[in-house]
């Protein structure tokens, strides 16, 4: 199946898109974002979604918003998300997760294929492309067959649960010229695209620190605790654990709750990657030279297994140290009202995904006072919502064949400060990381760590 699946149709696609916008715009297509949104009644995208659970709906929601999308199938390990019927979904997971669980009931234009072997989905030959919204533990094996089969390949984060995947998603992607986006959707909003901008220019001066926190008080129940018992009816319990080793089902892993367990992903895989991937972005940096990290599970008596209290510092050779606080065991937030926080020799800029404020610096010990500037405080007026600026990004790449706002690499690179972080806790070492040969440097048993054995017969 490898790299030969380019169909006649989606060879169409293609030109019909370099014509009509590159006729229209003049644009050359290489690198050139948002290149259309005319589209011709020939011009449908024909999609399929693997994941349609939680996050899974609100991408199937996002995509639907778009002419030129058309749904050709659905996969799902659970029953009842891959019919579409509420009404079918298990009452204890109703009650415990509430909006957690889709709302569901869309209306599609045309025929839609259920499935709950991914496999199948990925065989067919008339879809061009796939949207992957399964637990993190599933998206290396999945986009990795999905792009050999042909497919462009939308994916969630986190984009892995470890750097190996990562990296061999990354020269799958190169080597079948597959257009691949990351779900970091703060790539897509545009006061982060100024920013990256702004930033980059000097308009702050050197960065030298910056910082993110997540902040949700989950004392005193979690997760709460559960017994290993038989999944419900219509839960495929195997094939959710994937490649994972088999244990038995819990109500405190699936749905929804996997993210508390370091096997499945993390919280700083959760909502670590969107704030450092935007900290990356806006400062230019590629990856961190060492990470420490500080934490464990101090007061939460649950079943989770990573840490409820969690401080990382990733430093950069370049001079540059970032900070990100994960606080799941208490209040407070050190940058209220904002996502990020960066601290530049000539201001220091607060953000989130709506509006930014750049306040100039106060003269510090020694320093000699001028007239302070006046704070710059700027507010996107009509809402844009990240997530679908990121899909219509990605539906004009699939046509046009440019490169996304956030494709393989740079999704493996964000992810990348989860997994480290994460390593330096679980070896409690202060680790030094070479980005080039994505190696630990200083202790050779950290980088057992990188990668772990599938259970059969998953593999890359």
């Amino acid at each position: 199946m490898k790299n030969a699946r380019k169909s006649g149709r989606r060879l169409f696609l293609k030109q019909s898109a370099v014509t009509t916008t590159g006729m229209a715009l003049g644009l050359e297509m290489t690198g050139t974002p948002f290149v259309s949104s005319a589209l011709g009644a020939n011009d449908r995208i024909r999609m399929g979604f693997i994941g349609v659970g939680n996050r899974g709906s609100q991408l199937l929601s996002s995509f639907m918003k778009n002419r030129d999308v058309e749904i050709a199938a659905l996969c799902d390990v659970y029953e009842p998300y891959t019919l579409r019927d509420r009404s079918k979904v298990c009452g204890r997971f109703l009650d415990e997760l509430g909006e957690r669980i889709p709302a569901m009931g869309e209306t599609f234009s045309g025929k839609v294929e259920r499935y709950k072997d991914f496999r199948r989905l990925i065989d067919r030959k008339d879809i061009d492309a796939v949207c992957i919204a399964t637990p993190d533990h599933w998206h290396a094996v999945q986009a990795i067959m999905a792009m050999e089969s042909g497919k462009d390949v939308y994916v969630e984060k986190p984009l892995t649960i470890t750097i190996h995947e990562g990296r061999t998603m990354v020269e799958a992607a190169s080597r079948t010229n597959r257009v691949t986006q990351v779900g970091l959707n703060r790539r897509g909003a545009p006061v982060y695209q100024e920013l990256a901008g702004l930033v980059r220019s000097g308009k702050i001066g050197k960065v030298t620190v910056a910082r993110a926190y997540h902040v949700s008080n989950m004392y005193p129940d979690g997760i709460g605790k559960a017994q290993p018992e038989n999944p419900p009816e219509g839960f495929d319990w195997d094939m959710w654990l994937g490649p994972r080793p088999f244990r038995p089902y819990q109500y405190t892993i699936a749905p929804y709750k996997f993210r508390w367990w370091k096997s499945y992903s993390s919280q700083i895989g959760n909502w670590g990657v969107h704030y450092l991937d935007v900290i990356r972005w806006l400062i230019g940096e590629q990856a961190p030279s060492a990470v420490s990290t500080h934490g464990g599970k101090y007061v939460i008596d649950d079943d989770r297994t990573i840490p409820d209290t969690m401080e990382v510092t990733f430093e950069f050779g370049s001079g540059a140290v970032v900070i990100f606080g994960l606080y799941e065991a208490g209040g407070g937030n050190p940058i209220p009202g904002w996502e990020v926080e960066l601290c530049g020799v000539q201001g220091t800029l607060s953000a989130n995904e709506r509006v930014y404020k750049i306040v100039p610096p106060s003269p510090g010990q020694f320093q000699k006072r001028s007239t302070p500037g006046e704070p710059v405080e700027k507010r996107l007026e009509t809402p844009v919502d990240s997530t679908d600026s990121l899909v219509r990004n990605f539906l004009d790449c699939v046509k046009s064949r440019s490169k996304s706002l956030c494709d393989m690499e740079e999704g493996h690179r964000s992810t990348t400060f989860a997994h480290l972080a994460n390593i330096a806790l679980e070896t409690k070492t202060r680790i030094e990381w070479d980005p080039k040969t994505e190696r630990i440097t200083n202790n050779s048993d950290a980088n057992n760590l990188l990668h772990y054995q599938y259970r059969e017969p998953w593999k890359l």
